[in-house]
């Protein structure tokens, strides 16, 4: 019996939540939640769970068992001070969620499916006292049909019974790499969880449980789509034409074959501009055309992100509508041009093309908008409308996080933002088996089926450093990247069959065979993730770089007063013992360690004060003052690494800064933190990451060149002055022409070496901007720094 069960949901797990399924019915809401330690032998039937004694408060789902706790009085604040270890020992604990529902209507033929949208994360579902499936991943969707298991009458029990991570880890013989990543620990290796939850530099150690979205049954007629998927092989920009093939696949009775229709439908601001009908003789099918006067679907700056609304219908004689899949798409390209490595004799390429045109890449890196992750729905929009405000025109999806639901690509897909979505692996050598391999398979297909018809997708990558983790993890005897299984094999066969019209990036950075065969030095790399000892921000380490595009770069930054009080409790805000720079305890746990008696992220803070140093000289004692210096450097120093690659277009291609908000409150390199408090470095990136704008370069042949930068495909003219806010005497004026897609120089400054700051005030398209440059070589004095800042207008934001 639990094996016909198992098969069915095979099945339905390739299934897509929207592909022609009928009406839903919600389990989100009020249930049970049953904790204990968990016994030598874990309870894994409501049998045993009888048999056992368990604690049982009241549980919201969607959630995570740490917010119940919290509700139930039973815990402090895990977000304040150093409260987060008071749930190390819940780590040991098993769970079970609980709740009675009614058997929905639905008639002979329709299927009743159970649907989890997160479960975290090895878990037993059990129906009325029967199993009906088992997840072991936190990270895709699970679905059981429950049909046969549902009562006639009366209410239905539905329990959901998770076991330890920490404790089921034990059961898996580790590799001879095992441990040898920069972060994530060796018992999330074999386990499908958030790599993040185990503890990294930017988020602390939460490993959770919990159904942490959305659960609901599902009522789902006998013809359905199991699978619809709109690819754009090519498209011609001047002639505004795309060729566009979708292909589908239906649950279909066979005697239902040769009697209807199968309807093809593009809408474009509710006008249908394609329609097509043929009859319907087979389950699966691919329907290719070209559309005239297409409205192509561009990045930020590049032109509209034009969406359409598909919709394939299956339709009987009577032009009724058995079955119907609508998605909104867009018809564009994407392709990464790119080598396997760069030099000065051949300096290679990495770059993304969307329709064919070269795109500069300026954005953000996205991580975790919360470590317990049944806030994120809640917590989303906020977050997007800053990568917007701030024009971001790419996001990198991370790989310690979850997979982002719809909600985000569908803004993405709106709002013309591209993104790079990591495969969920960090920092780690993960297992090369077969059975580690399987697991990935699943996770892989489950979201490449759901994520593969939104436009903004523009990149597969296999991991984040596991290449560097793989490489670094023996000493003087590297392994080869090249032969690691999961990426090289898994994965990337997986995207050739699943999603052949769109790039795949094996790690990044990835480390090719010509680089490991190139001796292993990191400027061989056209990608790059530039991070090294964090010292002064125009130091030769980020200056004299040959890599194309550099993925992750980043400064810390203190956060506001405000924040700090939010989250230290009121002893722990000021952060310094015995009068001297040694931080205190709850400042550690902010740092943020990975463990209560962890020491590897002990120097973190320490980021700060000798960011300080370097670029004032000496750093103060006073709290506000602290936190002013910390947030100028962390501006002007992301401010600079913007600008750098944005006037080395297109010899670099492009930056994602290290990141636009933290997960959880915490000190970082965040430029907003968890309380959606923006810092300094925010409104400078802001100002520099405008589609056109006016920069100034550092001095070379004892000049500063005055740059400008289009990120169009128009050509821009303007105006500029430059004003020493010292003297104020103009040092710079005059006109210019950008052409399109491209930059120029506007003039010259000559190089001086008195200290000041120089106001740059242009216009592009008839819109005022302004911009500054901080002159003459640093120590700069604090006092004159916040002198210059006043006078700023970005000061008054």
């Amino acid at each position: 019996m639990i094996q016909r069960i198992f098969i069915a949901v095979w099945m339905l797990l390739s299934i897509p939540a929207a592909a022609g399924w009928g009406q839903s019915v919600s389990l989100n809401g009020r249930w049970d939640l049953s904790f204990r330690e968990q016994p030598e032998t874990p309870v894994r039937s409501p049998e045993a769970l009888q048999q056992t004694t368990f604690r049982t408060i009241a549980a919201t789902v969607p959630g995570n068992v740490e917010l119940d706790l919290l509700a139930a009085g039973l815990i402090q604040d895990p977000m304040i001070g150093s409260n987060v270890w008071e749930m190390r020992p819940y780590e040991g604990y098993q769970w079970c969620y609980t709740r009675t529902f009614p058997t929905p209507g639905h008639v002979a033929g329709q299927r009743v499916c159970l649907r989890f949208g997160g479960i975290d994360c090895l878990a037993d579902i059990w129906l009325n006292g029967e199993k009906v499936g088992e997840a072991e991943n936190m990270l895709i969707e699970h679905v059981f049909d429950v049909t046969d298991r549902l009562k006639d009458s009366g209410e239905n029990t539905l329990q959901v019974i998770l076991r330890s991570a920490v404790i089921e880890s034990q059961n898996y013989l580790l590799h001879a790499y095992s441990g040898k990543g920069s972060t994530a620990n060796t018992e999330s290796e074999n386990i499908r969880k958030a790599p993040h939850g185990y503890g990294w530099d930017i988020l602390p150690r939460l490993v959770s449980a919990g159904l942490w979205r959305n659960v609901e049954l599902q009522i789902v007629d006998p013809i359905h789509f199991t699978d619809v998927f709109w690819m754009v092989p090519h498209v011609d920009v001047e002639r505004k034409r795309a060729h566009i093939r979708v292909d589908y696949q239906l649950h279909i009775p066979f005697r239902e074959l040769d009697r209807h229709q199968a309807v093809v439908r593009l809408k474009r601001n509710g006008k249908v501009v394609y329609e097509s009908s043929q009859l319907l003789y087979t389950h699966a099918y691919g329907h290719r055309f070209d559309l005239e006067e297409a409205e192509l679907w561009w990045p930020r700056g590049y032109g509209d992100p034009a969406l359409y609304d598909a919709e394939v219908s299956i339709v009987d004689k009577s032009g009724r509508t058995l079955a119907s899949d609508r998605k909104r798409i867009g018809l564009r390209t994407v392709k990464l041009d790119v080598t396997e490595i760069t030099t000065p004799e051949q300096p290679g390429e990495f770059c993304f093309r969307v329709n064919g045109e070269k795109i500069f890449i300026k954005g953000s890196n996205w991580v975790p908008v919360d470590a317990l992750h049944s806030r994120d729905a809640s917590l989303l929009q906020d977050v997007l409308d800053m990568a917007v405000d701030m024009n971001c025109n790419m996001l990198r999806c991370w790989g310690g996080n979850v997979y982002e639901d719809h909600a985000f690509f569908d803004f993405c897909d709106e709002n013309g933002i591209l993104v790079w979505q990591d495969f969920a692996m960090g920092c780690t050598v993960y297992p090369q088996d077969d059975g580690f391999a399987k697991k990935i398979e699943q996770e892989v297909r489950s979201v490449a089926l759901k994520l593969r018809n939104h436009p903004s997708l523009a990149l597969w990558a296999g991991n984040n450093e596991n290449d560097e983790a793989i490489a670094g993890s023996m000493g003087d005897f590297p392994p080869d990247p090249n032969r690691e299984r999961i990426s090289r094999r898994t994965i990337s066969e997986l995207m050739f069959e699943l999603d052949p019209v769109r790039p795949y990036l094996p790690s990044s950075p990835w480390l090719s065979p010509a680089y490991y065969a190139g001796g292993r030095k990191h400027d061989l790399l056209p990608e790059r993730h530039l991070w090294g000892p964090r010292g002064y921000y125009k130091a030769p380490f980020y200056t004299e770089v040959y890599n194309h595009f550099v993925s992750e770069i980043g400064y810390h930054g203190c956060p506001n007063r405000e924040s700090l009080e939010k989250m230290f409790t009121k002893d722990g805000v000021y952060p310094w013992q015995k009068g001297t720079f040694e931080w205190n305890d709850e400042w550690q746990t902010k740092a943020s360690r990975y463990h209560r008696h962890a020491t590897n992220t002990l120097e973190r803070n320490n980021l700060m004060i000798n960011q300080i140093r370097e670029l004032f000289g000496e750093v103060p004692a006073d709290l506000d003052k602290f936190i002013f210096a910390s947030q100028t450097v962390q501006a002007e120093a992301m401010k600079y690494f913007v600008e750098f690659w944005r006037m080395g277009k297109f010899r670099r291609t492009g930056i994602l800064w290290w990141n636009l908000r933290d997960g959880w409150p915490v000190i970082s390199d965040a430029v907003t933190d968890y309380y959606n408090s923006k810092k300094m470095a925010y409104y400078y990136i802001k100002q520099v990451q405008g589609n056109a704008c006016v920069m100034i370069g550092d001095a070379q042949d004892r000049n500063h060149p005055v740059v400008a930068v289009n990120d169009t495909r128009s050509e821009k003219q303007g105006t500029v002055t430059v004003r020493d806010l010292n003297t104020k005497e103009i040092l710079f004026s005059g006109r210019f022409v950008i052409p399109v897609n491209g930059k120029t120089v506007a003039g010259y400054i000559p190089e001086t070496a008195v200290q000041g700051m120089w106001l740059i005030e242009y216009t592009i398209d008839n819109q005022k901007q302004t911009n500054h440059y901080l002159a003459g070589k640093a120590p700069f004095r604090l006092s004159d720094y916040e002198k210059w800042y006043r006078q700023l207008p970005v000061s008054k934001k």
